[in-house]
């Protein structure tokens, strides 16, 4: 399925500033950037940049002087899934796990699984199959944290997520995240366009690894799976920052779109979720 993607950011920069931003979609076996365009206004000095194997693109800014920054992204992606029916997908034994995916069974900053052990087992310790306790948590987390704008930081965790019983697509992810490493599912956070999303915003879901394959999943029930063009992937948000500022900058506005090119769009809905996994990544 072919999307077009875009995103408009703006800032009043007050300051020599380095911004990094992470707004370009991945390239990835499943995922082409058919063409994109990225510009500034006014032009400033840019390199694009990729992390040490390659998973995530960023490009970093040289603002040398006072001005009203205007950053604009857009891009025609083709994005394919791959549908995997449930008793396909079971657990890999960590002395199997390969190196890369090692590092997201670990607890990280916003996502302390360690702190969610006795919670994680006593809701999900009793279901057999790995793939149904991660549609569980989910279904779980949807239900009773309420998803309430405004109601949560930067510095909000998992853990805080849990007390407080709300926040946002960030939130939703990070708790995701937690509870799945905490049963010793490897799980990471994800950051995409979202077709369908209202309002229009960058959002945030997670990826656990079940099977050989690290699956999609929303606990959110915002957009739909395969309504997703990935931006990049990581331990938590920490890793997969939209905009990260060395300097003095105040963001003064934002606009993010994602459109389906063509017809024949079917979601890949909830109810299908409790039967077959949606591979994104590849």
């Amino acid at each position: 399925m072919k999307f077009r993607v875009s995103s408009v950011l703006e800032y009043e920069v007050r300051s020599p500033t380095t911004l990094i931003l992470s707004i370009h979609a991945l390239r990835t076996p499943t995922q082409a950037v058919l063409e994109e365009t990225f510009t500034t206004e006014p032009s400033v000095k840019m390199e694009e940049l990729t992390t040490a194997h390659g998973e995530n693109r960023f490009v970093r800014l040289e603002v040398n002087e006072k001005t009203n920054l205007a950053i604009s992204y857009q891009a025609t992606v083709d994005t394919r899934y791959q549908v995997i029916a449930q008793d396909q997908l079971e657990a890999v034994p960590v002395v199997e796990l390969d190196g890369s995916v090692i590092p997201f069974l670990f607890p990280s900053r916003y996502c302390q699984s360690d702190k969610l052990y006795r919670l994680a087992y006593s809701k999900f310790g009793d279901i057999q199959n790995s793939y149904l306790q991660v549609v569980a948590i989910t279904d779980w987390i949807y239900e009773n944290v309420e998803y309430l704008s405004g109601s949560t930081s930067s510095q909000t965790s998992a853990y805080d997520t849990v007390t407080e019983r709300a926040g946002v697509c960030r939130d939703f992810a990070h708790l995701g995240i937690a509870l799945c490493r905490a049963l010793t599912i490897p799980a990471r956070y994800f950051t995409g366009y979202a077709y369908q999303l209202n309002p229009p915003d960058f959002h945030a879901c997670f990826e656990a690894y079940i099977g050989g394959q690290w699956l999609v999943f929303d606990a959110t029930r915002l957009a739909p799976l395969n309504g997703l063009v990935k931006i990049a992937a990581g331990r938590d948000a920490a890793d997969t920052a939209v905009a990260s500022i060395f300097g003095s900058v105040v963001s003064t506005g934002m606009q993010v779109d994602c459109q389906v090119l063509g017809k024949g769009f079917v979601p890949f809905s909830r109810e299908n979720a409790h039967v077959k996994g949606l591979s994104f990544s590849g």
